[in-house]
């Protein structure tokens, strides 16, 4: 038997044996499960900050762009959009991009004010759709494109819901930027007249009670605007490489136009969630702690009751590095047994909880409807990494403790 084999066989038949102080075992028992849980509790936690860390960046960014081109100074709109075009699609990482006209309007149904409600409006170029309207609620696209009859327009499922819009109902559109005030009062301009051809839903609440889409032209026609429009958005292969590219742009655009990346956009929700991320790790990391103080207890009971076998060993031949070795390697398995069991039961309940949707939310208040979960094989390596080595360090004081027993003196009133 090799001296690794023989540490690894004392240590395991330690912790398997049955003991005279029953409570010896409790502990080790207790042990496991506190590991047991501070790593389930790591594993949910980690796994609900990914969820929303990732629907929230879906959402926002299958309405939006990597990278957007923007006025410093909104004046008249970028007029020279046609000219920068080509020469954005040049741009490595670039596979897309798109014109957009945006602007505040009014949404009236046919019962008039008490179906109003306000809305941002998004021209887009319908050769060049955003990911999210790939795939409607209710509806199709391709009747964006159809010039017969009504302009077509694509409503947030909030937006068509509380205005009560459904698909096909005709809406009159009124732009703020026509109000004129006169001695008789403020002029309402000329409603324009869209059906509804789509009903989108991102998940994200914001989005989906506030967004309406239709087609470049038909935006510039409802705000009263030339061939301008106010952004241009850039898609990209690869979303990280979006600041590199946004410098690049900005040479390209000049000295009126900057770019603005999604990441300077939306850096308040993205610094929270990894501000979240940080204190959830160390808020569950606490139990670990308290899993690392029940090992430290039970070695150092179990020092004081094997007191005589370790003199006997000692007294065989087995050096204190052995020793030290077969305490260290009893908490090893108590790290790796209740880790093992911490990650299936983190893992499991993550992915049925996200499956099943078991945590509802209201969407007014955290603008989805469910709590996501995404569990990462990335976060269970230094999860587990880390609960281990915790059970390590527990093991420090009473291998040492093992080691500094005197043979002759435990075996002297034998």
């Amino acid at each position: 038997m090799s001296s690794s084999t023989f540490e690894f066989f004392i240590a395991s038949r330690y912790l398997r044996a049955k003991r005279k102080q029953a409570v010896i075992s409790v502990i080790t028992v207790i042990s496991i499960a506190g590991v047991a849980a501070g790593v389930m509790a790591l594993v949910i936690g980690i796994a609900i900050n990914n969820g929303f860390r990732d629907t929230l960046q879906r959402s926002l960014l299958g309405a939006t762009a990597h990278v957007m081109i923007l006025e410093k100074e909104p004046d008249q709109g970028i007029a020279n959009w046609r000219a920068l075009d080509p020469k954005f699609r040049q741009l490595p990482h670039v596979i897309s991009v798109a014109p957009n006209l945006y602007g505040q309007v009014l949404l009236a149904g046919p019962l008039g004010g008490r179906q109003s409600g306000g809305a941002e409006i998004k021209g887009i170029p319908i050769d060049n759709p955003p990911d999210m309207l790939k795939h409607l609620k209710q509806g199709s696209f391709e009747k964006l494109k159809d010039t017969s009859g009504f302009p077509g327009i694509i409503l947030g499922s909030r937006l068509a819901q509380n205005t009560g819009m459904l698909l096909g109902s005709v809406v009159n559109i009124i732009s703020p930027q026509g109000i004129e005030l006169t001695p008789f009062g403020p002029k309402i301009p000329p409603a324009f007249r869209f059906r509804v051809v789509g009903i989108f839903e991102s998940g994200f609440y914001d989005i989906d009670s506030a967004w309406a889409f239709t087609s470049l032209g038909s935006a510039q026609r409802v705000l009263s605007v030339g061939d301008v429009v106010n952004s241009i958005e850039l898609r990209l292969d690869d979303i990280y490489k979006a600041p590199e590219v946004a410098k690049l742009a900005e040479k390209i655009a000049g000295s009126k136009l900057a770019a603005n990346t999604w990441m300077e956009q939306y850096h308040q929700i993205l610094d929270a969630l990894s501000m979240e991320r940080l204190v959830t790790a160390v808020t569950i990391g606490l139990i670990e702690i308290v899993a690392a103080l029940n090992i430290l207890i039970t070695l150092i009971m179990m020092v004081m009751e094997k007191n005589r076998e370790i003199a006997v060993l000692m007294s065989m031949g087995a050096t204190r590095r052995q020793i030290r070795k077969i305490f260290m390697l009893q908490g090893a398995l108590i790290g790796v047994v209740g880790t093992a069991i911490g990650l299936a039961l983190g893992f499991t309940l993550s992915i049925l909880a996200d499956h099943y949707r078991w945590l509802r939310l209201n969407e007014d208040v955290y603008s989805l409807a469910y709590v996501p979960f995404n569990p990462r094989w990335q976060d269970a390596i230094w999860i587990a990494a880390a609960a281990i080595f915790v059970s390590l360090i527990a093991t420090l004081y009473p291998a040492r403790a093992a080691t500094a027993i005197a043979p002759v003196e435990s075996l002297r009133y034998e």
